[in-house]
């Protein structure tokens, strides 16, 4: 049998023809929901011998205070709803905000004069099926016993003012009013039954944002975290005149290590000057143990430099925050997923807490990102940098870009591919360690 020189060909295009599309088409359809771009960069800069600011608001300052008031509320709503009806229902708390009140002080006294204003801004589910949820109630008792755990001085009762302004209306975009009844947005606020939560059958990204997270932290970035903790959590306890709304900024220039510190005291602990004098060289002496701990070749330490005893204007306060006072605090001005301010490393000026801990990317992206940096550096002993973005409507495990960036001496690009990959599909379970309050955000 004879063969012209295309018969191979021909056999060949049939054969890809009937074939190879089918397995280009299902191969696809396997793909569909697992097109995460992942790129891998290690060409990262040294990070050794850079400068750095790095500031933390403690944990009675009064943005401190919103981004842990809008968590609180999250977290408590979203156990209610998941005991009384089997799902967490749609909300976000990411517009609380605390207005200051006024106080009045003087050695040995202390009181609240007006109120601190609350703002319960936000939107949530105020009814499932035929039952209505007393979402104003709830969000107000809850307040009042984080506000008190807070701030231990203050009087719920009397001390705290509320303004509420929750919204149950739907994000844009539904143009067909005709067509209302066959989607879910509708009822995204009211649902009707559990078939209403589209999240329970696939999780979609609520909206296009980017998560960051890097690890491990600076020598001084855990200095900061140190310090604000000690004072707060330990020292405190046994020195009670000190107040809760401590603030840090630290810089250092590779040598040179500057801090600059606000402490305030309680009146009612507080009998003269000259104690608050001594006061703050205890206080003194307890934060300059710890920071030779960490061996700096170089400490400078400044406290409350806005102090002027000659006209007695000190840093005293009634219940030991400026929120007090005047002062405000709102969701996102604060401190980042990592409980730090660090304007001189990646960050992202998303206000994580009181998001939706169920799909909202403003939320699990950027605690995923410092997550995973750290499992990273944890299994590869490198610094790292994590990025992750998402796409509104893509599927939550899909996101649309996932970003690392590592040393040029990295080399193992394609292993840490697949170990990404994997812990993408993690992040789902982050839900329940939120809700139960378990992960740090602030």
């Amino acid at each position: 049998m004879i063969l012209d020189k295309y018969y191979l060909v021909r056999i060949f295009l049939i054969f890809y023809l009937k074939y190879g599309i089918l397995v280009v088409i299902k191969s696809f359809r396997n793909n569909f929901y697992n097109m995460s771009e992942i790129i891998i960069s290690n060409h990262l800069a040294n990070k050794q011998g850079k400068i750095e600011f790095i500031e933390r608001k403690g944990y009675g300052h009064p943005d401190t205070l919103a981004d842990g008031l809008a968590e609180r509320l999250s977290a408590r709503y979203s156990q209610y709803t998941l005991n009384k009806f089997g799902a967490i229902l749609h909300h976000n708390f990411d517009k609380v905000g605390l207005l200051g009140g006024s106080s009045f002080v003087k050695f040995g006294q202390g009181k609240i004069v007006d109120p601190i204003r609350v703002l319960l801004n936000g939107r949530a589910s105020v009814q499932f099926g035929n039952k209505t949820i007393p979402i104003e109630n709830l969000l107000t008792d809850w307040t009042k016993e984080f506000m008190q755990e807070r701030l231990p001085l203050l009087n719920p009762k009397k001390d705290l003012l509320f303004h509420y302004n929750l919204s149950s209306k739907s994000s844009p975009g539904k143009t067909d009013e005709s067509a209302a009844n066959k989607g879910t947005r509708k009822f995204w606020f009211e649902p009707r039954n559990l078939s209403d939560l589209q999240e329970l059958k696939t999780l979609m990204a609520n909206d296009t944002s980017l998560g960051v997270g890097y690890y491990p932290l600076s020598r001084l970035e855990n200095l900061i975290l140190e310090l604000e903790s000690n004072l707060y959590f330990n020292f405190s306890k046994k020195n009670l005149w000190l107040g809760s709304d401590i603030k840090i900024l630290a810089f250092f220039d590779g040598v040179h290590v500057r801090i600059t510190m606000c402490l305030p005291q309680i009146a009612n602990y507080v009998k003269s000057q000259s104690e608050y004098k001594n006061n703050l060289e205890i206080a003194r002496k307890y934060i300059l143990m710890i920071i030779k701990k960490h061996k700096f070749s170089k400490i400078s330490l400044s406290i409350n430099t806005r102090d002027n005893f000659e006209l007695n204007e000190l840093y005293l306060t009634a219940i030991g925050s400026s929120v007090e006072s005047g002062d405000e605090g709102l969701v996102g001005r604060g401190n980042r997923v990592n409980g730090l301010i660090t304007p001189m490393r990646p960050m992202s000026m998303e206000g994580a807490c009181g998001k939706n801990p169920v799909y909202h990317i403003g939320k699990l992206y950027y605690l995923a990102a410092n997550i995973i940096a750290r499992k990273i550096y944890d299994k590869y002993d490198t610094y790292c940098e994590v990025y992750i973005a998402s796409q509104s409507g893509r599927e939550l495990i899909d996101p649309w870009i996932v970003s690392v960036l590592l040393p040029e001496s990295f080399k193992k690009i394609e292993e840490i591919k697949l170990f990404l990959q994997k812990e993408i599909t993690l992040i789902p379970g982050l839900t329940k360690l939120i809700i139960n309050e378990n992960l740090r955000l602030y």
